[in-house]
């Protein structure tokens, strides 16, 4: 190959190269102008739509800005109406506040002047007190003077004075008051005790009324009661006594007013339990046998008690009804016993006063004889007894002493005296009615200390075991007046500081004497 050739192709490189690269820069400019020029139109197309958007943006700013605006307005005007509102209200409120305050400045205004009408007042009474003070003061310098006391004393005069009329005047009014009211209340009184009786009477009655008979077996009570009843009514009608089978083991109960009927029933009981032949007819006679055999009993204990006291030609039923008394009690004592230390007390005593003691243990004796038909005839037992001992030819004084022990009638013989006391030995003696002697030893002590405390009192004694107090008062410091109200303030002390059964009485004695002497 050629140089030339060569050196051709070489040119013909070069100018290829060159050519090559000219038209890349022709193209790579051409490209730079299409991109410039695309760059340009999507530059335009962004800026477009850049200001569309930003026209949209302040489309929808504006909206909300009026909205927003709109709205604030509106909450503006309420406010604005809320406030005007209350402005309104504060300005009435403050109107009247106006008018309250003026108000309290005219009832100020007022009350300065009232407080100077007030203070000067005050000032003048204050004056016309030291005057009436000094004018008091020279009065009674004048009165202390007239009358040689000094105000405290006549003070104390005065009031003594008033406080005795006083007492006098209410023991009067306090007597008449009561007066009436015993009057009134009589009635009243003597339903509420009745009353009270029925209440109270329950647990006493079925202590003191019924007889427990024990059985030999639980089988023992259908005999009793029979075929349909007619074992026991048979009983029942024979005895006079009711006749109680219940729940309690193998024991029946007697229940009678009468202890005796009670005891007639019960020996009849146990001897048919004890033959065991019961049906009516062997009732009837049981029961007649067992009266026949308690009559002669009654007359047993009657002449028993005669013997022992030593009182002879007493009428057979009266020596019965003695011996009735054995199955009586009064106050857990028995009559009969009661009636034998009656009877001995009345002898003692009628020794010793030089009296017939026979006649004074017979009196003691037949004292209760009506206790043993009391609850078959109506009436207090010493009116029976009195009206028993006439009918059967006692004499007068005896049977006068019977009605008397009670005071149902006056005591008008010595006899009648110690019947009365004796009863009361016998029935209060320590330990005759179940109370403990220390008990009524103490009661009795209580008694007397109670009285004694009174202003006024000389001497207090508890008599007729604890059932009278009598007090003596010193007649000087006590005046007739005031016995009553003294009387009633310690039956009101003793009510309120003691127990005791029944009542007690309070003897008020004022005794004036008065000694001289003649020469």
């Amino acid at each position: 190959m050629s140089f030339s050739v060569i050196i051709a192709l070489l040119i013909g490189a070069v100018l290829g190269a060159a050519a090559g690269f000219i038209m890349h820069k022709v193209l790579q400019s051409r490209r730079l102008t299409e991109a410039k020029d695309l760059a340009d139109r999507i530059l335009s197309e962004a800026r477009k739509e850049a200001q569309a958007a930003k026209k949209e943006a302040l489309l929808a700013a504006q909206d909300e800005i009026f909205a927003q605006k709109k709205e604030l307005e509106s909450d503006y005007r309420d406010r604005e109406q809320t406030l005007k509102s209350k402005e309104t209200r504060l300005v009435e409120k403050q109107e009247r506040l106006e008018e309250k305050l003026e108000k309290v400045a005219q009832k100020e205004t007022s009350v300065i002047e009232l407080e100077k009408k007030l203070s000067k007042q005050e000032r003048d009474l204050v004056d016309r007190e030291e005057d009436l003070v000094t004018r008091e003061g020279e009065q009674q310098r004048k009165l202390e003077e007239i009358s040689g006391l000094t105000a405290e004393e006549a003070r104390k005069r005065l009031l003594a004075d008033i406080e005795s009329r006083t007492r006098h005047e209410s023991a009067k009014m306090i007597r008449a008051i009561e007066m009436e009211a015993k009057e009134m209340a009589d009635k009243k009184a003597k339903e509420v005790l009745a009353l009270a009786i029925q209440r109270y009477a329950g647990d006493y009655v079925a202590e003191q009324t019924v007889t427990a008979v024990t059985l030999p077996s639980e089988d023992m009570k259908g005999r009793i009661i029979g075929r349909e009843g007619r074992n026991i009514r048979a009983l029942e009608a024979a005895t006079g006594v009711d006749l109680i089978i219940d729940d309690t083991p193998e024991t029946v109960i007697l229940s009678a007013y009468s202890p005796l009927r009670r005891e007639i029933a019960k020996q009849s009981l146990e001897r048919l339990i004890t033959d065991g032949r019961i049906h009516p007819a062997r009732i009837e006679d049981i029961v007649q046998k067992v009266e026949q055999e308690m009559e002669v009993k009654l007359r047993e204990i009657g002449e028993q008690a005669t013997f022992d006291v030593g009182v002879h030609g007493i009428h057979p039923d009266i020596v019965r009804l003695l011996g009735q008394l054995h199955y009586r009690t009064s106050f857990s004592q028995n009559v009969l016993q009661h009636s034998l230390e009656v009877a001995f007390l009345c002898g003692v005593m009628a020794a010793e006063l030089g009296l017939d003691e026979k006649r004074a243990k017979r009196a003691g004796l037949l004292h209760d004889i009506g206790k043993a038909v009391d609850h078959e005839i109506e009436g207090p037992h010493a009116v029976i007894g009195a009206d028993l001992a006439k009918k059967y030819n006692e004499s007068k004084e005896i049977i006068h002493a019977i009605a008397a022990h009670h005071e149902d009638v006056p005591p008008q013989s010595i006899l009648a005296n110690l019947v009365q006391a004796a009863d009361s030995l016998s029935g209060a003696r320590p330990g005759a009615r179940k109370e403990l002697l220390t008990n009524y030893v103490k009661r009795l002590e209580e008694l007397e200390t109670i009285a004694k405390d009174f202003e006024g009192v000389a001497k207090a004694y508890a008599i007729q075991a604890g059932r009278e107090i009598r007090v003596m008062v010193d007649s000087d410091q006590v005046p007739d007046e005031q016995t009553y109200m003294l009387c009633k303030d310690i039956a009101t002390k003793i009510e309120d500081n003691l127990t005791y059964p029944g009542q007690i009485k309070v003897t008020v004695i004022r005794e004036k004497r008065a000694v001289g002497y003649a020469k």
